[in-house]
């Protein structure tokens, strides 16, 4: 009788075993997942300490003057420590070289480009307060600067800005990120004035 229950519980573990680990064939990974991220509220500020010209900037957003040029008092940083990234803002007195202002701006995108699967470009025009420039956004997992611009009165200023993570770009994780500070660009852009 004992060997009797011993083969009975054997088989039975067998079945078990066998039927337990349902339909190999049809095994779906699970996608690799990204940390949630939270968004702040939208609220803005003007920023009018700086010289040249101000705008208005997100409250979740620190100013703070560029590190690597202490002598130029209209280059800042718009910090977004929640994101780990920044807006960078330079402002370039035009004296007649705004052509040479133009073709820095095109060979800065050149070299993003390669990265790039796409770009698409929006003119800036405010003749209320003669703003003027050139939205350009890039598409790509590895872009270093998704989004860049630049503005000017096309007679005395010229401001270029750019968007930079500090961290290895994986933007198609951080898409929700670059579209959220996409609309805090326009809002930037939209109230950008010159002093």
């Amino acid at each position: 009788m004992k060997n009797k229950v011993s083969i009975l519980i054997a088989a039975l573990a067998i079945v078990l075993v066998a039927t337990s680990c349902g339909d190999r064939d049809n095994y779906l990974p699970k996608p690799r997942g990204y940390f949630r991220i939270d968004l702040p509220e939208k609220g803005y500020t003007k920023v009018d300490t700086i010289e040249r010209y101000s705008f208005e900037c997100p409250q979740y957003a620190l100013i703070t003057p560029d590190p690597y040029s202490p002598d130029e008092k209209n280059w800042i940083n718009i910090e977004m420590p929640q994101f780990n990234g920044s807006i960078h803002l330079t402002h370039k007195p035009v004296n007649g070289n705004l052509g040479e202002y133009l073709e820095d701006v095109h060979t800065m995108v050149t070299k993003h480009l390669q990265k790039a699967n796409g770009m698409r470009d929006s003119l800036i025009v405010n003749d209320e307060h003669q703003v003027y420039g050139l939205f350009i956004e890039m598409d790509g997992k590895g872009v270093a600067t998704p989004m860049q611009f630049y503005l000017t009165d096309s007679t005395k200023n010229f401001v270029r800005g750019a968007l930079y993570f500090n961290f290895q770009p994986n933007n198609d994780s951080m898409q929700p990120v670059i579209n959220f500070i996409r609309e805090d660009i326009d809002r930037m852009i939209e109230s950008f004035e010159w002093k």
